[in-house]
C-alpha cells in the first residue's frame, strides 16, 4: 500500500491558546521544511525546535521519524496560538507545499495499518476522545492498554492450536496417532468458559459507553417532577399542586458516579378522560416500557400501591414521622425528600454499583461490535464439541474452528476485511 501525506489539526476546533497541527507521510520532514523555515536539514526525532512559520505565527516544531511517530510514519507536529487562522493558514502551508486533508481517523487508521496498534486500541482512541464520564475514560484506558487484545489474541491461539492438532490428526495419523476426543472437548469447554463471561459483561460496557435511562414514573402528585429538578440541579420540569401538570415526557443527562444517566421525567399514572393528559400517560408508559431502569415514585405519606418497577422511591419524607417506616420490607425502597434532598444521594450511590462491577473486571467490556464476534465464536466452539461427541466427518469440525478463529481475529484486526476496517475508522473525528 502507498501512502501519501496527511495534514489535519489534532486539538479541538474552539479557539484556544494553543493548538496542534500534525503531518504525517513519507514527505513530512520536506513539507515541514517548506512551511517551518527553522526546519533543520538532519532533524532529530523527538526533540523540538523553537521558530517562525511562514504564516508569521510562531511555535514549537516536533519532528517523529519513521517506526517512532504515532501512525508508524514520518511525522511532524506542528505547535501554534489555537486561534481558526492560525491553524487555518498553516494547514493551507501543507496543503500547497504537497500534503492533502486528512480522511476523519486517518491518523489512527495508519497507525492499526503500520502494526503500532490493533484495532481494539484504535477503537480505545475514539472512546478516549469522547469519554464524558469517570467510566467510560477509566474503560477506555484499558483498551488502550491492551487488555482486551492480549485475551482476545490468547483464546485465539488456543483455537488454532486445536485447529492445528486436528489438521496434523487428519493428515498424519498413522505417525501421530488418533486425536485424543477427550482432551480436545476438554479444552473447546475450557475456550468456551473464558468467552461467555467476557460476552457477558458488555451488558455492562453497554451501560457505561451508552448510558442508563431511567424512566421517573408514578401517580399524580407524587413529586416526580420535583425530584427529576432536585437530582439534575436546576428547574426543568414545571411543578404546581394541580395534579397532572406534566403532559409529556422530560429528559436530562447527568454523570452518577462515572456513568452518563439520562432521567426522564413522565406524566402521572391515572385513568383520565382528558386528552392531552390521556396522550402524557400513554408516552408514559412507552418510556418505562424502552427504559434500563425504572424509579417508581409514590407520597410516603400515603400507601404504598404495589410496583415491580427496578427501585421504588417513598417522597416527602419531610412530612412522614419516621416512626412509621418503613411500611413494609419491600427490597430496593427508599426515603427520600424532593423539598430537602433527604435519601437522594443514597439512590443515586446505588447506581454506581454497575461502574464499580466494571471496574472490577480482569478485562474491560467488549464493545456491540466485539461482542456480535465473540458470540458466533462461541457458537462455533460449541458446534465444534458436538461433531466431536456425536462423531461427525473432521472437516467440518475445520471449517467450524477455522471460522472462530476469524471471527476473534476480526475483533484484533488480524483478519478484518478492508470494508470493516474503512467503516470503523470512518466514525473518527478529524486529527484522530
Amino acid at each position: 500500500m502507498i501512502f501519501d501525506t496527511i495534514v489535519a489539526p489534532i486539538t479541538g476546533s474552539q479557539p484556544a491558546a494553543v493548538a496542534i497541527v500534525r503531518i504525517s507521510g513519507p514527505d513530512a520532514w520536506m513539507i515541514a521544511a517548506a512551511v517551518f523555515p527553522n526546519f533543520p536539514k538532519e532533524p532529530e526525532s523527538h526533540k523540538a525546535i523553537y521558530g517562525h512559520y511562514r504564516t508569521g505565527d510562531d511555535g514549537l516544531v516536533l519532528p517523529f521519524a519513521e517506526h517512532h511517530s504515532y501512525t508508524g510514519e514520518q511525522s511532524v507536529e506542528f505547535s501554534c496560538h489555537g486561534s481558526p487562522a492560525s491553524v487555518r493558514a498553516i494547514i493551507e502551508e501543507c496543503l500547497d507545499a504537497g500534503a492533502r486533508n486528512a480522511r476523519p481517523g486517518e491518523f489512527t487508521e495508519r497507525a492499526f495499518l503500520h502494526g503500532r496498534i490493533d484495532l481494539t486500541k484504535a477503537e480505545a482512541v475514539a472512546e478516549t476522545v469522547n469519554a464524558q464520564t469517570e467510566a467510560q475514560l477509566r474503560v477506555a484506558n484499558r483498551l488502550r492498554d491492551g487488555a482486551l487484545f492480549k485475551e482476545v489474541s490468547a483464546l485465539r491461539d488456543r483455537v488454532l492450536k486445536v485447529l492445528g492438532t486436528i489438521e496434523a490428526t487428519v493428515d498424519f495419523e498413522e505417525e501421530i496417532g488418533p486425536l485424543d476426543v477427550a482432551a480436545t472437548i476438554r479444552e473447546m469447554d475450557a475456550i468456551a468458559e473464558r468467552l461467555e463471561p467476557l460476552i457477558k459483561s458488555a451488558a455492562l460496557g453497554r451501560i457505561i459507553r451508552n448510558g442508563l435511562r431511567v424512566a421517573i414514573i408514578g401517580p399524580p402528585n407524587a413529586g416526580k417532577s420535583s425530584l427529576f429538578n432536585a437530582i439534575v440541579g436546576h428547574e426543568r420540569a414545571i411543578v404546581t399542586p394541580v395534579a397532572g401538570t406534566t403532559r409529556d415526557y422530560l429528559e436530562e443527562a447527568i454523570d452518577v458516579h462515572g456513568i452518563p444517566v439520562v432521567f426522564i421525567d413522565t406524566a402521572g399514572l391515572r385513568e383520565t378522560e382528558e386528552e392531552v393528559e390521556s396522550i402524557g400517560v400513554e408516552r408514559s408508559k412507552v418510556q418505562a416500557e424502552q427504559a434500563d431502569m425504572t424509579w417508581y415514585v409514590y407520597d410516603a405519606t400515603t400507601k404504598f400501591p404495589g410496583s415491580n418497577a427496578t427501585y421504588i422511591i417513598a417522597n416527602k419524607s419531610d412530612l412522614l414521622n419516621k416512626q412509621d417506616w418503613p411500611p413494609n420490607n419491600f427490597d430496593r425502597q427508599y426515603l427520600v425528600s424532593a423539598k430537602t434532598g433527604e435519601g437522594i444521594s443514597k439512590v443515586l450511590h446505588a447506581m454506581s454499583a454497575v461502574a464499580e462491577e466494571a471496574a472490577a473486571l480482569q478485562v474491560p467490556p467488549p464493545n456491540e461490535r466485539h461482542v456480535g464476534r465473540l458470540q458466533v465464536s462461541l457458537e462455533c466452539i460449541r458446534d465444534s464439541k458436538a461433531v466431536l461427541v456425536d462423531d461427525r466427518p473432521f472437516d467440518l469440525l475445520s471449517t467450524l474452528l477455522r471460522g472462530a478463529a476469524n471471527h476473534l481475529g476480526e475483533i484484533t484486526g488480524e483478519t478484518a476485511s478492508a470494508d470493516m476496517i474503512e467503516r470503523i475508522f470512518a466514525d473518527f473525528c478529524i486529527g484522530k
